[in-house]
């Protein structure tokens, strides 16, 4: 290995360490020390207001959601549900760059994050956020593409979680007492939102086995990611057929 290219001031090694003792002392996840987050090849403005942005539907979006969306330039609308930071809407945009897109949050606050992002990567003409509780403010709306990752941990994980995961906002962690409070309800509305041959794509982190015994009758398609994580597909077909059984 060559020697480094250039040297290190001595007042950047002095604000890197003082960076290093503000994460031992406070326990706060570095993105927020350090205002950035990156997925893959792309850097992200995170605070306070938003997890830490760490979604395997990314290295997913990464392959244009390939071999499941077998033409991504027929995907022409796209929403990114429970966007957090935005992060997932702005790889939805440059995955399918014929695509209009909607980001999602029940979060105020959320959305601002996301506004930075979506600013900072030149998209604001192609993705637009909405304030909604899930589907309540996009009645009418159906998408080619669906992207979710919704709070998912159960409360007795909530309970026991580190000190640097307490720094992010509980909303967009905490799931009910089997993690699946959100998963159900968006099991039940998407269909209605998905247009004819409609993909739902939606992270469940170490949940399948739950969601397996929720659904018993539900043939769902399953990824395991790179990052440990399960992703659960569906169409819209299979979330129909669900609803028409009462098990969503």
């Amino acid at each position: 290995m060559g020697a480094p290219s250039r040297r290190v001031r001595p007042e950047d090694a002095r604000r890197v360490l003082r960076l290093f003792d503000r994460r031992i002392r406070s326990r706060k996840p570095a993105a927020y020390l350090t205002r950035e987050a990156w997925l893959g090849d792309f850097r992200f403005y995170v605070d306070e207001r938003v997890i830490v942005p760490r979604s395997h539907i990314a290295e997913l979006l990464i392959d244009r959601l390939s071999p499941w969306v077998p033409a991504p330039g027929r995907v022409r609308a796209a929403l990114d549900l429970c966007t957090g930071s935005g992060c997932l809407a702005v790889l939805l945009a440059r995955a399918f760059p014929r695509a209009r897109v909607d980001a999602a949050d029940i979060s105020k606050a959320a959305l601002a994050v996301a506004r930075i992002n979506v600013a900072r990567h030149r998209l604001a003409r192609r993705v637009r956020r909405i304030r909604s509780d899930l589907f309540s403010a996009l009645r009418g709306r159906q998408y080619d593409v669906i992207v979710c990752n919704p709070p998912y941990v159960t409360s007795a994980v909530m309970r026991r979680l580190p000190r640097e995961y307490r720094h992010e906002p509980r909303i967009a962690l905490a799931g009910g007492q089997d993690g699946l409070d959100t998963v159900r309800r968006i099991l039940r509305e998407a269909a209605r939102h998905l247009t004819p041959g409609g993909l739902l794509v939606m992270e469940v982190g170490s949940g399948r086995r739950r969601v397996e015994r929720a659904f018993l009758d539900s043939a769902f398609t399953w990824i395991e990611t790179a990052g440990a994580g399960d992703v659960l597909l569906a169409q819209r077909d299979q979330l129909t057929a669900l609803r028409a059984r009462g098990r969503a």
